[in-house]
């Protein structure tokens, strides 16, 4: 048996050490690299055994030298490391015991779970629950549904299946009962989706007794297959078509389509079928960005009284007490997590040992006060100038001895270190002789799958993938993001560096965490994000323990000693924050009748979390100055009898789901656009459906001069209606300032930005690929994307708006460049672009190689289809035989999923074609 606490888990340090003593710390074997011979090595030919990448002919360039880790000494290796403030091994109530409790089994009778529900969590690995898991769920009220719930947990604690349990009670236990689980990001909502589709598959729900005869009797159509089935649906960005509770029995929805679909429910009174609303990362509900509109959907939840279970969740909630008394609902709080943790700070090349937060302090307040902590193990100084810099020596070395002892490592850094870390830790792991030949595969599999896709492959992934590194952050497109996330996920990926946003974004735990500094940019992390941040550490089933690291500079210590002493946030109420989001939520009570008069615009105030976290007197005035606001730009009206109703125009805005001063905005646009719309061209119409919110974009005036010049008589007449001059942005260009002081200087300047946005727009409905359009326009091809998506779901508001309006030929005219936006082409292409992976540019080079209709792809072989995808790829490739092979199998599978598609489009055009005669 190993010495000290081999007796629980083997260390990262320990593991590595059962496999080789000792880590070398020059390239060569006995010799150090000098900076002669790490020039020479770069004529050196590459080693036979070094695999083959992918690279771009025009690529084809001398390799930077291999670099080698520095070395981790320990300073005492017998000293003890204690597990820290979220380990099981403390003595607290939740702690597993030696007997069988068999209230942890799913099974157990008084949790009431379907055996087919019971095995479905069991194929999926869960069993059994946690001793916490079990007290939370036997709360007061909870099983049945009449009590709400709060309760935090740490990250990695298994705090969603105890929502997962009790929505999927008040699902079961009625035939016509609906549930909402709110997320505040896409890829939350598209990984809950295909959890909770794995849970409930095969599940039937059986009409009450009651219902069956009537339903039976009073008949006239076929039964739908899936009526007893639970469909889970998840809702983000934007459709043609709005959504009603027929068409789901669990929405996945974030923050924005959750409020929409119970806005439009309460206004067409089905509100009465939602059973359940969860609310994850309920600490978020401060937030006047996106967040507090969590507190518009509870408090509207709780006025109609319609016994609606709400359960708030979320891994950092300071002031529980006050969320408890806003909801009516039962508390719950653990410190527990199945995999310990332990921590260190690294200060100096220097790693210190902290059991918990606390000592983490203590740690930094001895460093601070010049104190002599004594470490527990040392960062060699590296030989090598990249590693100069001791805080980035010890995160290549920490982050490579992980790799090297087969566990995987999140770095933490800013958008900006992402890559450059991502490199210089690949060239600390380019000796792979004895990797597995398996993994290697995967990781040429992985390059294949990138290049791909139509934004082709990312030089900097390109140079790190072979050796198990990527990146991750939104510069990224979704489909570069997902296959990254599933290839780390599945050990084919031992290191990712990434933004903080992957703490909150998507599920990646790690056996250690590196925190390449405690500033993500210029700012300091805040107490709740180094908490989720630290909480990725440790892997249920894959790690024994879990380690963070907080790699702090000098001059940063001090600043470290007082994040260690922040307490997390206290929540407290968005709505009147400098954005005054109490206008919108006056305006939806309005515009869906939950509220006409002051007494019951007062009383439903008074269910919200502002009601308990501001005095009466500042609350009135807020509603006086906010009814007074929303009554001058038009939106509401008071009648004699001092009621309130909303106008057209409001509604409009509740419907398209703006905020109150944006909606003010678009409707002045719209107006200019109905005065003189610019219908030779298509710069005004994309124009039109261009988002509003803010982008925070920077514009490229240069690149702005060099388009404007480029637009026809069309386009510049376009500008000129929108009261945009060429003279200032050639005064730009020059490097001029555009003022915005007065609110009509920032009018202008949002036009112009969102001038800028739709040039960008009109390059996607052209058939111009996502990562030119990111080249010419210097912005990140993920945020290129995640413009192109937005506009999606701002272009069905804007459609919803119009009909509002009753400006149909508008909605109409709308309606047709939505369609142009999704398929990324012009409208010859529209039926083309329906077929799966055909968009764009790949829709252009099928029609140019005579693939015009759906029809031709249907009928055609799908290795006929393989050299128009190879022609359809961003730029050309030199493969060697195995690997081209490899490229060949890859596109040849595409080809199949697209001859697939376009069967089955043209089954359904058969079909209609024969209706219709």
């Amino acid at each position: 048996m190993e010495p000290g606490r081999g007796t629980f888990h083997k260390t990262t340090l320990e593991s590595i050490t059962l496999q080789q003593k000792t880590f070398h710390t020059t390239t060569l074997a006995g010799n150090k690299r000098f900076h002669a011979e790490a020039a020479s090595s770069i004529q050196q030919p590459a080693s036979s055994k070094r695999p083959i990448q992918f690279r771009k002919a025009s690529a084809i360039t001398k390799e930077q030298p291999e670099l080698a880790a520095s070395a981790i000494i320990a300073v005492d290796s017998e000293a003890a490391s204690h597990t820290s403030e979220y380990s099981q091994r403390r003595t607290v109530q939740a702690t597993p015991t030696s007997f069988v409790d068999r209230s942890l089994l799913l099974s157990f009778p008084r949790y009431g779970l379907p055996g087919s529900l019971v095995s479905n969590l069991k194929a999926l690995g869960i069993s059994e629950i946690y001793p916490w898991q079990k007290q939370c769920l036997l709360g007061p009220g909870l099983l049945n549904g009449s009590k709400n719930l709060v309760y935090t947990a740490p990250t990695g604690g298994g705090k969603s299946l105890v929502a997962d349990i009790l929505m999927l009670k008040r699902v079961l236990e009625d035939s016509n009962a609906k549930a909402l689980l709110v997320l505040p990001y896409v890829a939350l909502v598209q990984e809950k989706v295909r959890w909770l589709r794995n849970i409930v598959q095969d599940i039937k729900r059986h009409p009450l007794a009651n219902e069956k005869p009537e339903k039976e009797e009073n008949s006239l159509w076929q039964k739908r297959a899936d009526e007893d089935s639970i469909r889970v649906v998840g809702f983000f960005g934007g459709g043609k078509v709005r959504a009603t509770w027929s068409d789901f029995d669990i929405g996945v929805c974030t923050f924005e389509k959750a409020n929409t679909l119970i806005n439009a429910a309460i206004d067409d009174c089905t509100i009465s079928k939602l059973r359940a609303v969860v609310l994850d990362e309920l600490h978020m509900v401060d937030d006047d960005h996106r967040g507090y509109l969590m507190e518009l959907i509870a408090t509207k939840l709780m006025s109609l009284e319609n016994g609606v279970q709400i359960i708030g969740m979320s891994a950092t909630l300071q002031n529980m007490d006050l969320l408890s008394h806003w909801l009516g609902a039962h508390i719950y709080s653990t410190f527990y997590r199945p995999i310990p943790i332990e921590e260190y700070l690294v200060h100096e090349g220097k790693i210190y040992p902290a059991s918990s937060s606390s000592g983490l302090l203590k740690a930094a307040s001895q460093l601070a006060s010049n104190s002599r902590p004594v470490p527990v193990r040392i960062v060699q100084p590296s030989p090598h100038k990249e590693f100069k810099d001791t805080v980035l020596n010890s995160v290549v070395a920490l982050a490579t001895e992980t790799a090297r002892s087969g566990y995987g490592a999140l770095v933490f850094c800013n958008s900006h270190g992402c890559e450059f870390d991502a490199r210089l830790i690949s060239r600390a792991l380019r000796n792979n002789e004895h990797l597995d030949p398996a993994i290697i595969e995967k990781r040429l599999d992985l390059l294949a799958d990138l290049r791909s896709l139509s934004t082709g492959l990312d030089t900097c992934l390109a140079e790190t993938i072979m050796f198990g590194v990527a990146f991750h952050h939104a510069g990224l497109t979704t489909e570069e993001r997902d296959l990254i996330a599933n290839a780390y996920d599945s050990g084919v990926l031992k290191v990712l560096t990434a933004t903080c946003s992957l703490a909150a974004g998507i599920n990646l735990p790690a056996r250690r965490v590196i925190l390449h500094n405690a500033r993500m940019g210029r700012d300091l992390v805040g107490p709740s994000m180094l908490r989720q941040m630290r909480g990725r550490a440790g892997r249920k089933g894959k790690d024994e323990v879990g380690e963070t690291y907080l790699c702090c500079r000098k001059d940063d210590l001090e600043d470290v000693v007082e994040l260690m002493r922040a307490e997390l946030p206290q929540i407290s109420s968005g709505l009147t924050t400098d954005r005054q989001r109490i206008q919108r939520a006056l305006l939806e009570v309005i515009a869906i009748r939950l509220a006409n008069s002051r007494d019951s615009i007062g009383d439903y105030i008074g269910k919200t979390l502002l009601s308990l976290s501001s005095t009466p007197d500042v609350i009135k005035a807020h509603i006086d100055s906010s009814l007074r606001g929303l009554t001058e730009m038009g939106f509401i009206q008071c009648d004699d009898s001092e009621l309130y109703t909303a106008t057209q125009l409001g509604k409009a805005i509740v419907t398209s789901s703006l905020e109150p001063e944006d909606g003010a905005f678009v409707h002045r646009e719209m107006q200019r656009a109905l005065r003189a719309f610019v219908m030779d061209g298509e710069m005004h119409i994309l124009y039109m459906f261009t988002p509003v919110q803010d982008f925070s974009v920077t514009i490229n005036w240069q690149v702005f001069r060099s388009e404007m010049e480029g637009l026809d008589d069309s386009g510049l007449r376009v500008m000129t209606f929108l009261g945009l001059k060429p003279t200032q942005v050639n005064k730009m260009a020059q490097g001029g300032n555009l003022k915005e002081t007065t609110p009509e200087e920032k009018e202008i300047a949002r036009i112009y930005n969102r001038f800028y946005l739709a040039l960008q727009l009109r390059d996607l409905c052209n058939e111009t690929p996502i990562h030119v359009v990111s080249r010419k326009y210097d912005t990140p091809r993920g945020t290129v994307q995640t413009l192109a998506q937005t506009c999606q779901g701002f272009a069905a508001g804007m459609i919803k708006f119009c009909e509002q309006m009753n400006w149909g030929a508008m909605a109409a005219v709308l309606d047709h460049f939505t369609d142009r936006l999704n398929a990324g082409a012009k409208s010859d292409l529209l039926a083309l672009a329906k077929i799966t992976f055909i968009k764009s540019r790949t829709a252009r080079v099928f029609y140019e190689n005579g693939f015009k209709t759906v029809a031709a792809i249907a009928n055609a072989d799908p290795k006929e289809l393989v050299p128009v995808l190879i022609q359809a790829q961003p730029s050309k490739v030199r493969l060697k035989s195995k690997d081209e092979q490899k490229y060949e199998e890859k596109l040849l599978a595409k080809a199949k999923v697209i001859a697939d598609s376009a069967n089955r489009l043209w089954q359904i055009e058969m079909q209609q074609q024969v209706y219709e005669e």
